[in-house]
């Protein structure tokens, strides 16, 4: 066979297999699984990035507050983080996709430093996720 008819044989069977693949993106417990284990990676490294920033407190263990509300207060508190934004985009964009982009009210009057602030909510996803994974009792 033809070296160009094999590659081109090749390329399709390539593209027809990512075009068969559902997007990684749409499914919360693969958001929230990223969110984990990329401050895994984090602390994992020498040091935090702006690790001594401070950012407002979100109260993750608050019964009253509904999960969306947390999350979309913990993306608000990320996006304050602007000297190392590149770093926590990515927690960003999954967060506010999984609250579903609304507005949420967050004080300003507790605060808390970034490297300790990440352990928290590293824990709330990883509840979450492990809440989704748990199969429905019937």
């Amino acid at each position: 066979m033809l070296p160009w008819l094999k590659a081109a044989l090749a390329l399709l069977s390539l593209l027809q297999l990512v075009i068969s693949r559902p997007t990684m993106t749409t499914s919360p417990k693969l958001k929230l699984s990223e969110i984990t284990h990329r401050i895994q990676q984090l602390h994992s490294g020498v040091q935090v990035p702006c690790n001594d920033t401070r950012v407002a407190q979100v109260s993750f263990t608050d019964r009253k507050l509904s999960e969306q509300e947390l999350l979309c207060q913990a993306a608000t508190a990320l996006t304050k983080v602007t000297r190392c934004k590149k770093d926590y985009e990515p927690f960003i964009i999954n967060l506010q996709s999984l609250h579903g982009k609304r507005n949420c009210s967050l004080s300003n009057e507790n605060e808390i430093y970034l490297r300790n602030f990440l352990p928290e909510l590293g824990n709330f996803t990883q509840g979450m996720y492990r809440r989704l994974a748990k199969p429905v009792a019937q």
